[in-house]
């Protein structure tokens, strides 16, 4: 995973062939504009690395507005949004039920550092429709919780070692900033600079999709793991869907060996259903984590586990979190009226119908065409994939010279007014707010997008 993220991250700025598609290229005078001045007081210009766009084409677009299933950006340019605030906007952007009560809660102000009675709206909701958390923390971001979880399962064990899966992101926090080593157990090797190797020693790394791993880092490491970490179902670095079987045998080997699986559902959570990857396993993780979708894109997180776990966390156990904007109650209303709306009847069936449509009519256009071209799909979340394989369930399974045709792709879909994250590693969501007349727009335009990436291959 984290290999690939460099690879994303490194290319080179601007460089933008001629073109030979048939829709010519949109302005970007003023996002390009923007982007020179963002290069004075930014890193590379930008506080996030794939806002870069340095695997796609061309100068990074500066978004100016949102609405629906719509955005545009500072020249004026419109597009069909299939990135959705990477995934939190499953209502679409600016939904008026969500803006209005955002309104209204920040007319008594927007940040208190001390309790409100919006936390236990928002807590008494997720908790009475969710089976797999007792208790709940809110913190400020996904890679926040994801830190705190870990922490709280190493206080809860008594045990330091983390396993984790080769082609899983768990944000930024250093013993999961690791990459697989040279065996097929191996502990982790720091993959970024300024994360010392001894934190990185206390985390094993092993490929998804392989019990034989698992096994041996639970034979090799006996008595040593706190916890395994997995994304719901991995979607930072395609769409890894694991089958239901092994993630059983995940559930069981943990419990066998004492260890607390944690599901890390930043991407997952109230996305596949209100319940996210664990309903749809039917599996019960002993530690959950949820990230801004709970805030309707404004800064969330969350982890939650049984009362008997959740009580080693301060001030009732030794286990330290805190954050002054843990429970901010603007992202608490936001985040009532957005899962309010999630849990209306017929809901995640209508959005995930049509999201499964939209993406087997692009699937059967391109095996009708013979293009080396996968949809995968669960949900309401997809992934476009130039491959020929049926499962993709490893890191290792992409081939990395496919994604020249994603770069292709995007800067052709960008023209026929189409934005999707600007990475052929990242997956794409369909929103409550994207309607048939617009899926159909989306289709048409992927698929002459598609005539173009495969005629020029």
């Amino acid at each position: 995973m984290l290999e690939s993220l460099k690879k994303m991250f490194s290319g080179n700025e601007g460089d933008m062939p001629v073109n030979t598609g048939s829709k010519p290229d949109i302005s970007r005078e003023k996002s390009a504009e923007l982007y020179e001045k963002a290069k004075n007081y930014f890193p590379g210009g930008v506080n996030s690395p794939v806002r870069a766009f340095k695997s796609v084409y061309g100068t990074p677009l500066f978004i100016q507005k949102g609405d629906g299933c719509f955005v545009w950006d500072a020249d004026g340019n419109q597009f069909i949004d299939f990135c959705g605030s990477w995934g939190p906007l499953i209502l679409g952007h600016n939904h008026p039920k969500v803006r209005d009560k955002v309104t209204e809660v920040m007319q008594n102000g927007m940040s208190f550092g001390a309790p409100t009675a919006l936390e236990n709206e928002l807590a008494e909701l997720i908790i009475k429709n969710n089976r797999f958390v007792e208790k709940i923390r809110f913190t400020s971001s996904g890679t926040e919780a994801v830190m705190s979880a870990i922490r709280l399962a190493r206080g809860y064990t008594g045990k330091d070692k983390i396993i984790k899966f080769e082609g899983c992101y768990h944000g930024h926090t250093d013993s999961l900033l690791v990459k697989a080593g040279s065996g097929l157990v191996t502990f982790g090797e720091t993959s970024s600079a300024g994360v010392p190797k001894s934190f990185a020693q206390e985390t094993i790394v092993i490929p998804l999709n392989d019990k034989e791993a698992l096994k041996t880092a639970f034979e090799q490491f006996k008595d040593q793991v706190a916890a395994v970490i997995i994304e719901g179902i991995p979607a930072n670095n395609g769409l890894l869907m694991q089958d239901v079987e092994y993630i059983k045998y995940l559930e069981n080997i943990c419990k066998e060996n004492k260890a607390l699986l944690i599901f890390d559902e930043v991407i997952t959570g109230f996305r596949l259903g209100f319940e996210g990857a664990a309903a749809h396993y039917g599996v019960k993780p002993d530690i959950v984590t949820y990230g801004k979708i709970i805030g309707g894109g404004l800064p969330v997180g969350m982890y939650g586990a049984s009362a008997e776990i959740m009580s080693h966390i301060s001030p009732d156990g030794g286990v330290y979190q805190a954050g002054t904007l843990s429970g901010n109650p603007v992202a608490m209303a936001a985040g009532i009226a957005q899962l309010t709306e999630l849990l209306r009847s017929g809901f995640y069936k209508e959005l995930n119908n049509k999201a499964s449509e939209f993406a087997e009519s692009i699937q059967r256009f391109a095996t009708a065409r013979n293009y080396k071209l996968k949809v995968f799909h669960i949900g309401s979340i997809f992934w476009l994939a130039f491959t020929d394989k049926d499962k993709i369930q490893s890191a290792d399974d992409i081939d990395p010279a496919s994604m020249e045709k994603f770069k292709v792709l995007h800067r052709e879909l960008l023209n026929r007014g189409i934005y999707i994250g600007p990475s052929g590693y990242e997956v794409g969501f369909v929103s409550a707010a994207h309607t048939k007349i617009e899926l159909e727009k989306a289709k048409r335009a992927i698929l002459d997008s598609l005539d173009v990436v495969f005629r020029n291959k």
